[in-house]
């Protein structure tokens, strides 16, 4: 029951992922074209965030939102930002164009990812 629990919850996280993931780079992609890289990212993905918090909590758990899991999901995502723009930076260092460079990173940190937050929404 428990590998058919993880597995109901890793397929919504990867849906919300998707959905937060897709804002997060629409957002990233329109304002990359008038702002620093750093800067529209950094806007992406504040802006997804909270879109993520609530479809995460409500969705990918099954529970409802609260501040102590507001706080631990920020710092779960504090973590999780600060390798986003650190590999968008490598990426972009590397040559990468910027309005490819932040693929690499999803594919790194959204397995980091639901690994934190899942932690945050399942601890007793």
């Amino acid at each position: 029951m428990r590998n058919k629990q993880w597995i109901g919850e890793a397929v919504r996280f990867g849906i919300v992922g998707v959905g937060a993931t897709a804002l997060h780079y629409g957002i990233y992609y329109l304002l990359q074209q008038v702002i620093n890289v750093n800067v529209a990212y950094t806007v992406g993905y504040a802006v997804s965030f909270v879109a993520n918090f609530y479809a995460t909590s409500y969705f990918t758990f099954g529970t409802s939102p609260s501040w102590k899991k507001l706080f631990g999901m920020g710092a779960a995502h504090g973590v999780n930002y600060l390798l986003h723009i650190l590999l968008l930076n490598v990426f972009l260092w590397m040559g990468i164009p910027k309005v490819w460079a932040p693929f690499p990173v999803f594919a790194v940190v959204i397995p980091v990812n639901f690994l934190l937050v899942r932690f945050v929404f399942k601890r007793k």
